[in-house]
């Protein structure tokens, strides 16, 4: 089965910066975009920033201006960089490949990396 593997987390003070990457282990076809969701504690998974097969980008307001997402949908790999880190950044991120099947959607998930940003 093929696994999305993220790396590139870690601590970072308050104001710098992190590049998250996120690439398939095998090969996934067919892919409609790729994103990344956090999850801080106790809190639920949201979504950070998506890209289309097309280019097209969407950011949750809270990182619009400071990330910014990127990848190839044909290398199964897609990229965050995270400026003007905050406290409130803190969260395990996930990235997220979407693919349509017949049935709807179909969803493959990395494992998540640490991003652990101090004051």
């Amino acid at each position: 089965q093929v696994q999305l593997v993220e790396s590139g987390g870690g601590l970072v003070q308050s104001g710098g910066s992190l590049r998250l990457s996120c690439a398939a282990s095998g090969r996934i076809f067919s892919i409609n975009g790729m994103g990344w969701y956090r999850q801080a504690p106790g809190k639920q998974r949201e979504l950070v920033a998506a890209i289309t097969s097309g280019g097209s980008t969407n950011y949750a307001a809270f990182v619009k201006g400071r990330f910014i997402i990127s990848g190839d949908v044909a290398k199964n790999t897609v990229y965050l960089q995270m400026n003007s880190l905050k406290p409130e950044d803190t969260a395990v991120y996930y990235c997220n490949f979407k693919k349509r099947v017949s049935s709807g959607w179909s969803d493959s998930w990395g494992q998540g990396t640490q991003v652990t940003v101090s004051s």
